[in-house]
């Protein structure tokens, strides 16, 4: 029978597989420069491939957003920034479906016309509500990584997880950090500093990590089975397991 754990596994995998579909511009004539273009920009409404982009970052979101619903339904005592992190990880599905929802219109990137009429604030509403929801689901995200990262380590401390959930929360650290300063280099004038790649490293080391943390529930014990490695407890004089730490 199916858990609520091995089903939101499932989930949070083909939400990960359905966030890398930007990767589809290697094989597609988008006409958008990966080093240098949004990656939002791929689903403007003025695109040719904008319907698919829109289509699988609606279905990608939609997909985190339930696994982590179902995450939820397991709450571990104890562990508030489990709890916050599974939390984190359904606003971050919702905001990406959202943010979906709300294309730019243009390209600003490879577009002169669009790019002044963003600057003079002629561009539809829906680019800064697309701004605020992309805000939001990085947040959501880096909430969630930060957070669920260490107990999934402590579920599955075999490789992948244990041996590359930090690394992946701390590269998703500098590629946010890239990103926002390239952002404000373009911003002010001062080139774009390849505001593309930083942003497509950003969004995949997000998918890597959902696949990770996937994995990890997949592996995890199941509820109140010892841990490995873990540290027995003593009651009445016999050394019974530690309970099961669920992220």
């Amino acid at each position: 029978m199916t858990t609520p754990r091995t089903a939101a596994a499932v989930l949070l995998a083909l939400g990960a597989l359905t966030y890398t579909a930007w990767a589809l511009e290697a094989v597609l004539p988008t006409g958008l420069s990966p080093v240098h273009a949004y990656v939002s920009e791929l689903a403007a409404a003025d695109q040719p491939y904008g319907t698919l982009f829109r289509t699988t970052d609606l279905v990608a979101g939609v997909l985190v957003a339930a696994g982590g619903l179902l995450a939820l339904r397991e709450r571990p005592r104890g562990r508030p920034g489990a709890l916050v992190g599974r939390a984190a990880l359904v606003l971050f599905g919702t905001a990406t479906a959202v943010d979906s929802r709300l294309p730019l219109s243009c390209t600003p990137t490879a577009d002169p016309v669009c790019a002044a009429q963003e600057r003079t604030g002629l561009v539809p509403w829906a680019h800064s509500a697309h701004t605020v929801s992309s805000t939001v689901a990085l947040c959501a995200v880096l909430v969630a990584m930060v957070a669920l990262t260490p107990t999934a380590r402590r579920r599955a401390p075999g490789p992948p997880p244990a041996r590359s959930g930090v690394g992946l929360v701390v590269l998703e650290l500098g590629a946010t950090a890239w990103t926002l300063a390239a952002i404000a280099a373009l911003e002010t004038g001062h080139g774009d500093w390849g505001v593309g790649l930083a942003q497509r490293l950003q969004v995949g080391v997000v998918a890597i990590w959902l696949g990770v943390l996937a994995l990890s529930l997949l592996r995890a014990p199941a509820p109140g089975a010892p841990l490995r490695g873990g540290i027995p407890e003593v009651r009445g004089g016999e050394r019974v397991p530690s309970r099961d730490a669920r992220p």
